[in-house]
Formats: C-alpha cells, structure tokens, sequence
C-alpha cells in the first residue's frame, strides 16, 4: 500500500469508533445536538421494525430509532407495566420513556409486530400523555387488489397528523425529496451489504451493523456523508481473508443483539455475509419510483419491493424460501438463527425453517440472546463448535 493509501485506511477506524459511541448513548446526545442547531425543528421516534421514515422527514420533523437500550440501562420501572415474559426491547424502550431520557421527542409511531410491541404504543400514550403516539396498521392481505389503495390511504392519514404536528404540510416535492434521499441512503447499504457478501473481510458485521444503528440516530443528510465515506475507504483497508465459514444470520430483525454477541460469532470464526439487523431501515431491495403520488409509490413498493420480513405476512412466498434463496446467493456454508428470548414471531419462524434447512441438508445452529447479555461464553462455545463441525467434517 502507498502512504497515502494507509492514511485513507487510517480514517475509517475512527468513522467506525465515532458510530460506537453514539450508539452506546442512551442519552442520544447527537440528535440533540441537531436538534439545537435547527431551532423548531422536532424529533419523532420510530419502533421498529419498518416505519415511513420519509412521511416524517417531508414533515420537517427527525426520523430517529427508538430500538430499545441495549445494556446502556438498568430495568426499574418498565416491569411494573410488562409481564416478566416479555421481551427486553419492549421494557428497555419503555425504561428510556419512563427515565425521561425521550423527553426530547415529540412523537413515537408504533405498528403491529407482536402483541407486547402492540401493547407498548398503548402504554406509551398512557404514560406520556403530551407525546403524540401514532399506530400504523400495514396490510397483510397482499393478493387482495385492495392493499395498496389502502396502504395509500393509511399513509395519508398518519401523514395529516404528522403535518399538523410539525405545523408543515409535506408537497408532492418535499415527499420527493425525501424518498430520493432515503433511496440515495439505501443503495448506499446495499453497497455495504454487497461488499460483505464478496469480501467480508474488509468491514466485519459487528462494524456495518454499528454505522447502521448509528445512522438511525443522526439526520439522513449526515448519515448519507459518512456512508460515501466509509464506502469510499473500504476498499483500501489492509485486512486480509481469514479460514471462517460463511453464514447467513436470521432472527434478530426486531430486538437487537448486544454488539459482543455479534463479534463473539465472528471471533469463532464466522463471516457474516448477510443479516437482518435493522432490516426496517433499508426495507426496500429497490428504489422507490419519484412520481406525482409518492403515497402510491410508496404503498407499491411495501408490497412489491420490500424485503421479506417474519412481521410481514405474505402469502405470496412461503416463509421459508426466502432463506433458501439467501443462502444460495451469498454462497453461504450454514445459517445461524439468532433471535431474542420470548421473541414469538423469530421463534415461530424458526419452527419452519428448521425444517427448510434440514430438508436441505443445510447445516444450522440456534442462539438466543437478550439486550442485556454481558457474557458471551455459552454463545462462543457453541459458535466454535458448530463452526470447528464444519471447517474440520
């Protein structure tokens, strides 16, 4: 390498250290900081999974990812409103309500993605009654002609209230806008994604998936700079391939897992070459037409250009084959299905793909996780094993 390719080399470390930190605030310190530079303008926060990021920002107002607090936080209040059985994101969501720490929002959209998660939009409206609290109902009958005009519909009622919040009534053009934007963002991780299916080496999943999260955090404009930068300068870090299987991980699209578990699999000798960490956030495996509806253009690209999603039922495609198609194109050597303890939709799914996967002798192994998880060594040994199976069969 040249010198100046080292030093080109040298900056991405810091880039991905910056997203670490701010991914590691439970205090969002850097929407706030936007916030106070932008006087009047307000912050709305998103559970996931999938959330119309465009119809808040045409608004005027911050899309931001509320995603639970990892292990950032101690549960103190959240149980008194949760059944023990409930998963961690729910709670730790709730705790960052309850500990004054979304003060800063002006609103939180919820959708249906589980039944504690249904139950969260309730309990926030009753506890933070100054907040407005909006529930997005998406279709789940997408061979009925009706979806999308009723898509469109929702759209526009969940946008009339984000525009009366905001005191900004979105155009065509400012929704335009917005959708070019979260498309320039998306292309910009499928990039990355693609990148890591042909040579993982180069960023790892614990790295791709904190710029994720902290893109979540900060306002599109900026995360869509330090994407260019970042993709700019993978190319040149010195790393070299290493003797590790190649697995696709599933399972963790809604409760995110504590970072060390993700490195704790690579560690063991995992390339992750595909995930659904954060898949709400580039939901749309295309981008979404500008056109003279962008409601419509929306609505027919949840149904025909999203990714598919455990929480998004689609009787068009069984569950399963997805996953097949997945590990056929990242050229993949097994699964690994993470999901979170109590997480019945992962837990659901993996009934039938367990199946899938053994009908196609593809060899697979299950761990669950919750936010909280300090130590990783039931999870390492399990992850050496299953991989030593396999480099050494």
């Amino acid at each position: 390498m040249t010198t100046t390719q080292v030093q080109e080399a040298s900056r991405l470390e810091p880039l991905l250290a910056s997203c670490r930190e701010i991914i590691e605030d439970p205090d969002f310190s850097t929407a706030k900081r936007w916030l106070s530079d932008h006087p009047g303008k307000k912050a709305v926060g998103c559970f996931p999974i999938y959330c119309p990021v465009e119809l808040i920002h045409a608004s005027g107002m911050l899309p931001l990812g509320i995603i639970g607090a990892g292990n950032q936080i101690e549960i103190a209040h959240a149980d008194s409103r949760f059944q023990s059985f409930v998963c961690s994101i729910v709670k730790s969501t709730l705790e960052l309500g309850l500990t004054n720490r979304l003060e800063f929002l002006d609103g939180m959209l919820f959708h249906s993605i589980c039944d504690p998660a249904r139950n969260l939009s309730s309990v926030f409206q009753r506890n933070f009654p100054g907040m407005y609290i909006e529930y997005i109902h998406f279709p789940q009958n997408f061979t009925s002609p009706l979806s999308r005009g009723y898509l469109e519909s929702e759209y526009r009622r969940v946008l009339n209230g984000l525009q009366e919040r905001s005191g900004h009534a979105a155009s065509v053009d400012d929704l335009n806008r917005s959708i070019a934007l979260y498309n320039r963002i998306r292309l910009a991780l499928r990039d990355l994604y693609q990148i890591r299916t042909e040579s993982p080496h180069l960023i790892s999943a614990a790295e791709s998936f904190a710029l994720l999260r902290a893109g979540t955090l900060m306002a599109p404009e900026d995360f869509l700079e330090i994407l260019g930068s970042v993709l700019g300068e993978i190319p040149t870090r010195p790393a070299r391939p290493k003797d590790r299987i190649r697995v696709v991980l599933e399972g963790s699209f809604c409760e995110l897992p504590p970072i060390g578990l993700i490195e704790t699999l690579e560690q063991a000798g995992c390339y992750i070459v595909e995930d659904d960490f954060l898949r709400g956030w580039r939901w749309f495996t295309e981008d979404v037409p500008i056109s003279e509806n962008p409601l419509a253009s929306l609505a027919t690209s949840y149904s025909e250009r999203a990714y598919y999603s455990g929480t998004k039922h689609d009787s068009r495609e069984s569950k399963s084959a997805h996953l097949l198609q997945l590990f056929k194109e990242k050229k993949a050597d097994a699964v690994v299905f993470q999901a979170a303890k109590f997480c019945e939709p992962a837990l659901f799914d993996y009934a039938v793909y367990r199946k899938a996967l053994e009908g196609a002798k593809i060899p697979h192994l299950l761990l669950e996780f919750e936010e909280k998880t300090w130590s990783f060594d039931r999870a390492r040994s399990e992850a050496e094993t299953f991989v030593e199976s396999l480099l050494f069969d």
